[in-house]
């Protein structure tokens, strides 16, 4: 084993402890969606855990390539890491934010658990191809990788869990699409949105389309901004949920759903420009 073989356990034992925090939090959102129960330090700590997670999956590449003079268990282990803290952990994170705890309608928490499901099964197939393609040594991906997948879920998920306590948006207290039963409560505003950026998410893993791997020039540096809102909005979040929960001062709501929603406009922006992405990397590459 080498240096970045420990840091790729650690950052699977990281996914762990992100669902670990998932289930603590099962116990805060006992109350009802609208009476306090939306916002729980646990589920922050469980995003900061994937957001760690990430960051070590970044790192394991470049230090196994500099120190590690055999790759026995990297390309494994690497499968094995990002299944459970990038598939696995951010689905069932986002199954206990936007499933309700028994408040969802049925059909929304069936269609949640299918669309978790399938990102998973997408994410699973994704991490097998690029073992077997040894998507390490192209300049490219071939579909979304999985840890940026979990970025897109992580920035939406953050968005659309902060809007209710926000007083942000439109109001739809007297809509019912089925997410919460037409009890005359109130309802979550954009919640459905997550579903089919879900399905998307799944379908673009798994796809043949060229992603940029961001590895210098003007991408690189608007990715590690990105990075840096979303571990900001998430560590701020955590900091101050305690406050927007009694109600004392929600303006710092505003300033965290700019983070989470710069975090998901940079990826969207990296998704929709994939192959254009690619071709500058090649032209730099070649100019140099």
């Amino acid at each position: 084993m080498g240096i970045a073989d420990y840091i790729t356990i650690v950052n699977g034992l990281l996914g762990v402890m992100a669902i670990v925090f998932v289930l603590l939090a099962v116990d805060d959102m006992g109350e009802p969606y609208y009476e306090g129960g939306v916002l729980t330090d646990y589920i922050w700590a469980a995003m900061l855990c994937v957001m760690l997670s990430a960051f070590g999956d970044i790192i394991d590449g470049p230090i196994a390539r500099r120190y590690s003079k055999r790759q026995l268990l990297g390309g494994s282990l690497d499968i094995m890491s990002d299944c459970i803290s990038f598939c696995v952990a951010p689905c069932l994170m986002i199954f206990a934010m936007f499933g309700r705890m028994g408040e969802a309608s049925p059909i929304w928490t069936i269609s949640l658990a299918l669309g978790c499901f399938w990102v998973i099964a997408c994410g699973m197939l994704r991490l097998a191809r690029f073992q077997h393609d040894e998507g390490g040594y192209v300049p490219y991906f071939y579909g979304l990788s999985s840890p940026a997948s979990a970025l897109v879920l992580l920035s939406a998920a953050g968005l659309f869990w902060l809007q209710p306590s926000s007083g942000y948006g439109p109001d739809l207290s007297t809509w019912d699409y089925g997410i919460i039963g037409g009890n005359g409560s109130p309802k979550p505003y954009f919640d459905f949105l997550i579903l089919p950026i879900m399905v998307i998410c799944g379908g673009l893993m798994i796809s043949d389309r060229k992603m940029s791997k961001l590895k210098s020039g003007i991408q690189l540096r608007l990715s590690s901004l990105q990075f840096a809102a979303l571990l900001f909005a998430i560590i701020h979040a955590m900091t101050e949920t305690d406050t927007w929960d009694s109600g004392e001062d929600l303006s710092g709501t505003g300033f965290t759903m700019f983070l989470f929603s710069f975090s998901l406009f940079w990826t969207i922006v990296y998704i929709v420009g994939g192959p254009r992405l690619v071709a500058l990397d090649t032209m730099d590459d070649q100019s140099e």
